[in-house]
This record gives C-alpha cells, structure tokens and sequence, in this order.
C-alpha cells in the first residue's frame, strides 16, 4: 500500500469508527500539497463508488488570519457532496461529527459552468444562478484540531456540513462585500462579520477555486454550490444547541444539531 492510499484509508476509517487519527504532518514529514490533493480525491473517489455524489466545492483559508496560523499564503478546496447537505431547521443526527465547528458563509448556486485557468471575475459573476444564506459545520478527523496545510487538504478542508437557507437572491442585488452577518448561537450573538473578509468579497474565492480546479481537469458545474469561505471566525457546536446565521440582504438559515437518543431528540 502506498502513502495515498494508507493516508486516505485512515481518514476514511475515522468516519466509520468515531475516532480522529494523530495528526498526519507529523507522522509523514515532507510530503507536499499535491499529495495532500492527492489523498482527497482519493476518498472522494470512494464515496463517489459508494453512492455518494459531489454537489459542490468548498474554500478553505479564505481569511488572512486563517492562512497565517497554517503557514500558507494561499486558500484550499474540499468537496461537497451530497450526504453533506442538511435541511435548515431539521435536526442533523447526533453523532454525525467528530469535532464540529461552524461558521457562516454566502454560498454561490452556479447558472453556468467555470473552468479555469483564465477565469475573470466578470465571468464569475456571470456564472452565478443565485446565492443563499449557508452554515458551513467544519469537522476534523485529526485529533484536537491539530492541523497543518497537508492535514486539512488531505481531510477534504476539514469538511463537515452544509445548511443552505430557502431565499435565493440575485448577486446583482447585494454587494458581497459589504454584506454584514450575525452569528447567533442558542439566542446569543457570538459573532460579526462581512463578506469582505472573504479575500476582500466572496467573488474573488470563486474566481480562485474555478483558476485552481480547472487546470486539475474539473469544471465548476451548473447547479453545484460554492462556499467561498466564512464571513467570522468558526465557533465549537454541541448537541442541542441552535445556530442561525443572518446574513444583511439575503436571509438567514438555522442549524439544529440534534441531541443523543437518549434525551429524546434525534
């Protein structure tokens, strides 16, 4: 067995049994990002062949802080796929992830396929549909979050889950910079934010993501989502608790993660 698959079998592995794997940058010193990519769609491949279909992409490091605490100058992608998706306002099954964290995002629905490299932001906003209110649940399957560049590309940007709110705005009628967020947790404001934390506006994450794909050989697809990164900083979720993201000229969506059997919830 090579590294890929090794490296991908224990991430994979961590899903079914609950339990995080030690960080992997520690345990496989030099190896670079293409490998880490590498790794990914390794498991994407799986869930693909076991049913599961990619609906989308994700950003990652989108923010400077971001980018500085893991040493890179640059974002990262994961994949969505459609087990990933949760309705709004229905409880997500307890146990569903290991180590979750959530923040708000504005999530791009596209209108017509991107493929890079060249890809302007004229042709950006050109491709997208709408977009949504969105919770993104961020997730690890290293343990304690102790993650560098390699540990979150090779775990599919520490991918978790979507909440997508029901009210589609045109990104004509909402300046995504200056679009503000208030982040509630259980009633309680927890968090501000703007989408120009977002590489200075969600557009420019878009315009990276189809210039950094495309050249992989994949195409932003019509009907896929996008999350170009989070508007504030992620925020730890337990069992039980609701968080509604309200997002200044789109809407709001609300997450419920749901409480263990045993306390009479899902």
């Amino acid at each position: 067995m090579d590294q890929i698959d090794q490296i991908a079998d224990e991430l994979l592995g961590a899903y079914g049994s609950r339990r995080t794997v030690a960080p992997l940058t520690e345990r496989f010193p030099g190896l670079g990002l293409d490998v880490a990519y590498r790794v990914q769609q390794r498991q994407v491949d799986r869930w693909v062949a076991d049913g599961d279909r990619v609906v989308g992409h994700k950003v990652g490091l989108s923010s400077r802080a971001m980018q500085r605490m893991v040493g890179v100058d640059q974002p990262d992608f994961g994949h969505l796929t459609q087990s990933m998706i949760h309705q709004e306002q229905t409880p997500i099954p307890h146990g569903t992830f290991l180590q979750p964290r959530i923040e708000p995002e504005i999530a791009f629905v596209l209108g017509e396929p991107l493929k890079g490299p060249g890809v302007t932001t004229a042709e950006a906003i050109a491709a997208i549909d709408f977009v949504l209110p969105a919770l993104e649940i961020v997730d690890s399957r290293v343990s304690d979050w102790k993650i560098g560049i390699f540990d979150t590309v090779s775990d599919n940007a520490s991918s978790g889950g979507v909440i997508l709110g029901s009210t589609p705005v045109g990104v004509r009628d909402v300046d995504l910079r200056l679009t503000g967020c208030n982040l509630y947790r259980n009633g309680e404001l927890v968090a501000t934010g703007a989408g120009g934390a977002v590489l200075g506006s969600p557009i420019n994450s878009l315009v990276w993501l189809a210039n950094t794909v495309g050249p992989l050989g994949t195409t932003l697809e019509p009907g896929h989502i996008v999350l170009p990164g989070s508007m504030t900083s992620a925020f730890d979720v337990s069992p039980g608790d609701v968080i509604v993201a309200d997002i200044g000229g789109i809407g709001t969506t609300t997450a419920i993660m749901g409480r263990p059997q045993s306390e009479g919830a899902a």
